[in-house]
């Protein structure tokens, strides 16, 4: 047994929805990003954004996170492959679910 098997994220928690501000979400939905925490440029950069929801996760503390890739993001198809640099956490408080594209 490997013993960083623990930081493998595959073996995160992966739930099919959540409640966010009594609206279910779930992989594939769109949201405007909001961090809280302005702690750091990132969060500066990427509020208002709108992202794909990929993966609702759930950690080792029971904490819920929302795997997220920017759609407008030109290397957005990096981040569904689940590389780091392009999918980024967020909390449920940090979200707000947008409408969905007409015609998709």
């Amino acid at each position: 047994m490997n013993p960083f098997d623990f930081l493998d994220p595959d073996d995160r928690t992966r739930l099919q929805s959540v409640l966010v501000q009594g609206v279910a979400i779930r992989a594939g939905d769109r949201v405007r990003l909001k961090p809280r925490a302005n702690a750091d440029i990132m969060d500066l950069a990427l509020r208002d954004k709108i992202g794909i929801v990929e993966a609702i996760e759930q950690d080792f503390e029971n904490r819920i996170h929302l795997a997220i890739v920017v759609e407008d993001d030109p290397g957005r198809d990096i981040g569904l492959m689940r590389h780091i640099g392009h999918r980024f956490f967020f909390l449920l408080e940090e979200v707000e679910l947008v409408a969905p594209v007409v015609g998709s």
